[in-house]
């Protein structure tokens, strides 16, 4: 999360590649005025600014349990595209800007772009099905891995527990496999809206690891120690 402003709207924003789109919730919406599902807006978040983005209204009161502080919206992927993120979660800092030629040291991975959300190959098992594929980069969910709603059901049921909450991961995986580590009993949980070609996403769990610097113009996410 981090602080910026949309359409004019001043507050805190999740950082979101796995979102396509940019959000603003309809609640502070409302409250500025806007009565509007979609509008052509300025963004201005950690360096990055952008005159005039297609930027939605929807609620986002599901994404909002476990901050201490309101979420006035989402930056997606749409506003990152061609930018590059640099990302440290300790202490956690967030810098938007152009390609560059310096390129940090670490292990770089290629990214696939599916409908403009960064996503890398990783793989999941619960001892009965194996399921490998494409991955969302995603900064805004607890666990370690997301499954597609699409693709897997929250079994057996537990008493006011959603699955779909992105800030509990109360799930366990068997095995979560990626860069060749496997996680046994990773922290897990479900994801709506992905993309039908996208299995689930990865989340702060493993990403909070590293520094990170994600280049969407090179298509290619880098890794590198704390």
């Amino acid at each position: 999360m981090a602080p910026a402003s949309v359409a004019g709207i001043a507050g805190d924003y999740l950082i979101d590649p796995s979102a396509p789109r940019t959000l603003i919730h309809e609640t502070r919406a409302q409250t500025e005025g806007i009565a509007v599902t979609e509008l052509e807006a300025p963004v201005r978040v950690a360096g990055l600014s952008l005159k005039a983005l297609s930027v939605k209204v929807v609620d986002l009161d599901f994404r909002a349990p476990g901050f201490d502080t309101p979420i006035a919206g989402v930056i997606g992927a749409d506003a990152l595209a061609g930018q590059v993120v640099d990302l440290d979660f300790a202490p956690c800092r967030v810098r938007i800007h152009g390609p560059t030629r310096a390129r940090p040291r670490g292990r770089v991975i290629p990214l696939t772009l599916v409908g403009g959300v960064p996503t890398l190959r990783a793989a999941v098992s619960d001892d009965r099905i194996a399921l490998a594929g494409l991955f969302a980069v995603d900064w805004s969910s607890a666990g370690k891995v997301r499954l597609s709603d699409r693709r897997a059901a929250f079994r057996p049921a537990l008493e006011g527990y959603d699955p779909l909450d992105r800030n509990d991961a109360r799930g366990r995986l068997r095995a979560f496999s990626f860069l060749g580590e496997l996680s046994e009993e990773a922290p897990s949980g479900l994801i709506a809206g992905l993309d039908p070609a996208v299995s689930g996403a990865i989340g702060t769990d493993e990403w909070s690891r590293w520094k990170l610097r994600l280049d969407m113009s090179r298509r290619q996410l880098t890794l590198s120690p704390h």
